[in-house]
């Protein structure tokens, strides 16, 4: 029994040796962060009251003070010019095209003929059959020699035309039917103005309904010459209808 506590006694002075040894070590380290840290502050205060110091941090200061200046100046420059920029083109059109060279090249007619395609295609142009009067004396055959460029230059245009639909047998699905000047019979066959009618072929499925009302056409001007039994003319003009109201 005596052996045991003896042998109890001997392990807790051990115990307690290492725990003294470990705080003399913490105890050592602090003790010597802080003369580190005194020396540190020491030389800090040295230095400052240095004569060859202080002149040093004097060049430093300046040194700093220029670059921030030459900075803002820089920034100052830079927003100045942006604004001188902005202000010289506002007073600009800025609508007006871009090129080398102010001097256009000659169209070619292709080229001429498609951009007028593409312009009737976007537009329709509303004429009346006072547009497509040409001069022709009685007793005299037709030729195409006798219409106007302005009857000439409306071919493959898209048009839109106010007139009468001549009665036929057929009053509804209309596919293709007559568009005369007035409701008056001497608008069309034999003896009638030949510029009075216009020949309305309807579009592939698309149809007209015969009106006693004035009607409005819309559809791609032709010349399309018609003649009857006796070869005389009935009818020059034609339109490839595409609505009618």
């Amino acid at each position: 029994m005596v052996f045991v506590n003896f042998y109890l006694y001997g392990i807790k002075e051990i115990a307690a040796l290492g725990v003294i040894q470990k705080l003399l070590i913490v105890f050592l380290s602090i003790f010597k962060m802080k003369r580190v840290c005194h020396l540190a502050l020491v030389r800090k205060n040295l230095l400052a009251h240095s004569p060859f110091v202080q002149p040093l941090d004097k060049m430093v200061l300046r040194a700093g003070s220029f670059i921030i200046l030459r900075r803002h100046f820089l920034a100052k420059l830079v927003v100045t010019f942006l604004a001188l920029t902005l202000f010289s083109g506002c007073g600009q059109d800025t609508k007006a095209p871009l090129s080398l060279d102010k001097r256009e090249l000659p169209k070619s007619p292709e080229t001429q003929s498609q951009q007028r395609l593409r312009i009737n295609q976007n537009v329709i142009r509303e004429i009346s059959f006072d547009d497509i009067v040409f001069d022709m004396a009685e007793d005299t055959t037709f030729s195409r020699d006798l219409l106007p460029e302005r009857v000439t230059s409306l071919v493959g245009q898209h048009i839109r035309i106010r007139g009468y639909i001549l009665p036929s047998f057929q009053q509804t699905g209309l596919t293709q039917f007559v568009l005369v000047r007035d409701n008056m019979e001497c608008c069309f066959g034999p003896g009638a103005a030949l510029y009075d009618c216009i020949v309305v072929k309807m579009l592939p499925g698309r149809t007209a309904e015969f009106s006693i009302r004035p009607v409005a056409v819309t559809g791609t001007f032709g010349i399309k010459e018609l003649k009857g039994p006796d070869g005389n003319h009935l009818a020059v003009y034609s339109l490839t209808g595409e609505s009618v109201r």
